[in-house]
């Protein structure tokens, strides 16, 4: 196990929006595993009800038939969670008893409890405190009727600490009546909306993770990030929308040669009022004109020699889709002659619309049953060493294409036993069974990319997650395999946001990653910020291999996903 000493920081606060439970847990054990920092998880669940290591069934009732029922390594009995309740999850190192040996559980309890107390006490809830015989926090706890308004269930192991806290802001009470919480059955639930403090989700995180910082911070200040607070469809680009294609950026061909002249004939960059306003939201307040010419370092020149021509038709023959092609992707010439390629398999629609993507988003056909054999063949005939699966996402699949993954692969590995295979994989909804057939497949890298920063997830890929994508990785890492992931830059986000994303990278184990400039696909795409020059990707490469340990950072304006992608799977494995 590889543990990355990130302890010298600052408290890591990560506010996740609604995060299904096991995402959740997947994220806590990654982090749990791979970093010494102190974390904090803030989020909401979709409705479950969790189990502790001595909790009771029978203290879920039959009313509470259709909401799942998860078991948890915390202590505890029966809780729920659900929307307008706050999660936090510490993942912190806890102090020994008398400041040495093993870590004192009931000390760090009870510091959990009075960062509660001491943040619904700011809010303006003032009688509020412990229940002697009964854990969590309690309000008018001395009082005739004294009520819970939030549960604390926590595992420490090695000093470290998992699961946490749920406070009550604003969520449905009734699924409270559907379960004994806590196995207490003569105590009242409630919450802070219950009890008359009208306040917001928002309010409620920045109170309590102040407090937190003060409690598990060091000496700098707070590192937080946080997803986008709000989330309607006027947020989401008018390609997320489904609204079509827009004005096309640059050449069918390739938009990244230096014959491509961007062909927008609008005098204006094309971006609408609604995509406008999300992106002022976001804080992304200044773009490029789709119209505006690409820098130096953002084109190649094109090198269609003999042998590209005989690797395309060999494409054809097969009625194969390969992204260098479908991309435009600038490295086409280089990879290909270094005997790798991205094929992409589950058909050529996809099932989500992402704010920088330009992938067919019709209605998906059945996938073709020949396609394993052909890229098998392909990867023959093209005389590769290094093959990368990709795909379009598939929700319409009960496993969200996995078993395509895991069919060719082994199809390319009985055709040929010695060419290498990197999987660049969608998060199949977060479904354990379906990521599953993919990992046991045992991919040579397993890939999945986080895409941008946490505030810009809501704007560039609305159907997907910071906290699931983070789950996905550390499954991925959990089941013994290579992993890596990408950033795009360029649509919004400062350094420092790169940096966070990293490190949250690093802390769920990555191996591997790639960091290259966004371009833009057509005027109803996320624009362009800026572009950003080679000496910042140098900077982020150094800041990821050098600070937080990662084995490998490909950082270039034209780096893509499968860059070099032989060469890093090498170098993360040496």
């Amino acid at each position: 196990m590889v543990e990355r000493d990130l302890k010298s920081g600052p408290l890591q606060v990560r506010w996740l929006g609604q995060v299904d439970y096991d995402d959740a847990l997947a994220l806590q054990r990654g982090f749990f595993a791979h970093s010494t920092a102190n974390h904090l998880l803030l989020l909401e669940h979709s409705h479950v009800y969790t189990m502790g290591v001595r909790a009771d069934p029978a203290n879920i009732l039959p009313a509470a038939a259709g909401v799942p029922v998860v078991a948890a390594s915390r202590g505890g009995d029966v809780t729920y969670h659900g929307p307008g309740q706050l999660v936090g999850y510490p993942i912190v190192t806890v102090a020994g008893k008398r400041g040495g040996g093993m870590a004192d559980t009931v000390a760090y309890v009870t510091s959990v409890e009075e960062l509660v107390i001491d943040s619904l006490a700011k809010l303006g809830l003032t009688d509020v405190g412990r229940l002697a015989g009964f854990p969590g926090v309690w309000v008018e706890p001395d009082g005739p009727k004294p009520r819970k308004i939030a549960a604390v269930g926590v595992r420490l192991s090695r000093g470290r600490s998992m699961h946490g806290f749920a406070i009550n802001v604003d969520p449905d009470l009734s699924y409270f009546d559907n379960i004994i919480p806590c196995g207490i059955a003569d105590k009242a639930v409630t919450s802070l909306a219950a009890e008359g403090i009208d306040t917001e989700m928002r309010t409620v995180v920045d109170t309590l993770a102040a407090l937190a910082d003060e409690l598990w911070g060091g000496p700098d200040a707070v590192d937080r990030a946080d997803v986008v607070w709000r989330h309607r469809l006027e947020d989401l680009s008018l390609f997320s929308q489904g609204a079509g294609p827009g004005e096309a950026s640059g050449t069918a061909a390739n938009p990244h040669v230096d014959t491509a002249v961007d062909v927008s004939p609008a005098p204006t960059d094309g971006t609408s009022v609604r995509l406008q306003s999300r992106l002022n939201e976001a804080g992304v307040t200044e773009g490029l004109q789709i119209a505006s010419r690409k820098p130096e370092w953002m084109r190649v020149k094109a090198e269609m020699g003999d042998d590209y021509r005989r690797l395309k038709g060999v494409m054809r023959d097969l009625n194969l889709v390969t992204v260098c092609e479908e991309a435009g992707c600038p490295n086409i010439y280089d990879c290909w002659s270094d005997g790798t390629a991205t094929f992409m398999i589950n058909g050529e629609r996809c099932t989500r619309a992402c704010g920088f993507c330009l992938v067919d988003t019709r209605k998906p056909e059945a996938p073709d049953p020949a396609e394993p054999a052909n890229v098998a063949e392909a990867v023959e005939r093209m005389a590769l060493q290094f093959a990368v699966l990709t795909t379009v996402a598939r929700d319409d699949l009960a496993d969200g294409g996995a078993q395509g993954f895991a069919d060719t692969i082994d199809a390319i590995r009985k055709r040929t036993p010695g060419v290498g295979v990197e999987v660049l994989i969608s998060d199949c909804k977060g479904e354990a069974s379906s990521l599953d057939i993919i990992f046991n497949a045992r991919p040579d890298v397993l890939n999945h990319n986080i895409e941008t920063v946490a505030r810009l997830q809501r704007m560039a890929r609305p159907s997907a997650s910071y906290a699931r994508s983070l789950a996905v990785l550390a499954r991925a890492k959990e089941a013994g395999l290579t992993t890596k992931s990408s950033i795009i830059v360029g649509m919004g986000e400062t350094f420092e946001e790169v940096c966070q994303t990293m490190g949250d990278l690093a802390g769920v184990g990555i191996d591997i990653v790639t960091i290259g400039q966004y371009l833009r696909p057509t005027s109803h795409h996320v624009p362009v910020a800026r572009w950003v020059p080679p000496d910042e990707f140098e900077a982020l490469k150094q800041y990821g291999e050098d600070r937080l340990g990662i084995s490998h950072v490909e950082s270039s304006p034209l780096t893509r996903s499968s860059y070099h992608a032989k060469q890093a799977a090498a170098s993360a494995t040496n």
